[in-house]
């Protein structure tokens, strides 16, 4: 690191702990932490800490260093450098990318916005009925781009609308509208940025999937080629305990039908010789 001569030393060894912490365990990710109170931001640190995911907050100048001294023992680290900007924490950890993706996802929840903040996406008004009172608030809505009119004494918004897209500004003027309108456009909480395992990087689009969606997906997949692999009497470990139940029971009517006495076919042979009697009974009745 250049000028390390000039560097104060407990620089030097916040940056030293830092490379060693990153390389001690095999996963390593970059973490937004920008709108998270101080005090969730150390309840979240806690509770991460006690389910071996320890986060470390730090200067982003410290942070470069640390992982650029860490790159060179395991290059695959370098693109997270692009990563360490605005407000940063960084954790190594063990485990699952997708796992700790979902973790951290549940420590965002949503938030009003005060103006001044980027959409993080399209932000849609849907239509309806708002539960404003008729007066000055319609003009206010409209001048602030919502389709507001009065319709039976009710103030409505007449279409679904974006009213601020993904990537603009969102103006005080609509902030306040939106929180009056308890829509809260944005999330606080941990954010993502990438993770690198072992040699792999995976940017946050490659780790937001529905595990809960794909699990109850493999299960109807694992549960329609069974049937199809017994139907087709296919043999194997899973199939084995239908299709022998299936042959017996087929190896069984088949005795009964022969009229084959064996210890298994006798109570049902002796029904149906029951049945065939009391049907000649019938018979001679008539």
């Amino acid at each position: 690191m250049p000028g390390r001569g000039s560097v104060r030393p407990e620089k030097l060894a916040r940056v030293d702990t830092l490379a060693q912490h990153i390389l001690s365990r095999p996963m390593t990710a970059v973490v937004g932490i920008r709108g998270v109170p101080a005090a969730a931001l150390q309840k979240m640190r806690r509770e991460l800490r006690n389910r071996n995911h320890p986060i470390v907050v730090a200067p982003n100048s410290s942070i470069r260093h640390a992982v650029e001294r860490a790159a060179q023992r395991r290059a695959s680290l370098r693109p997270l450098l692009d990563q360490v900007d605005d407000q940063t924490a960084i954790l190594a950890t063990d485990g699952n990318p997708f796992a700790l993706y979902a973790e951290l996802a549940r420590t965002r929840s949503p938030t009003p916005a005060r103006g001044g903040e980027v959409a993080p996406q399209d932000i849609l008004v849907p239509a309806g009925t708002t539960s404003f009172k008729p007066g000055p608030i319609v003009g206010e809505l409209q001048h602030a781009g919502f389709p507001a009119a009065i319709e039976k004494g009710k103030v409505v918004l007449k279409k679904d609308t974006v009213i601020v897209k993904a990537g603009d500004t969102i103006s005080r003027e609509v902030a306040g509208l939106l929180t009056r309108m308890d829509i809260l456009p944005l999330e606080v909480g941990l954010s993502l940025r990438a993770v690198v395992d072992g040699e792999t990087l995976y940017p946050p689009s490659a780790l937001s999937v529905d595990l809960d969606g794909l699990r109850n997906e493999l299960a109807r997949a694992a549960f329609a080629a069974f049937g199809v692999a017994a139907e087709l009497g296919h043999f194997v470990p899973e199939t084995m305990p239908r299709l022998v139940t299936k042959a017996h029971r087929g190896a069984l009517a088949l005795a009964v039908a022969a009229g084959v006495a064996t210890p298994e076919t006798i109570a049902p042979l002796f029904a149906q010789a029951m049945r065939e009697a009391a049907a000649v009974q019938q018979l001679k009745g008539h």
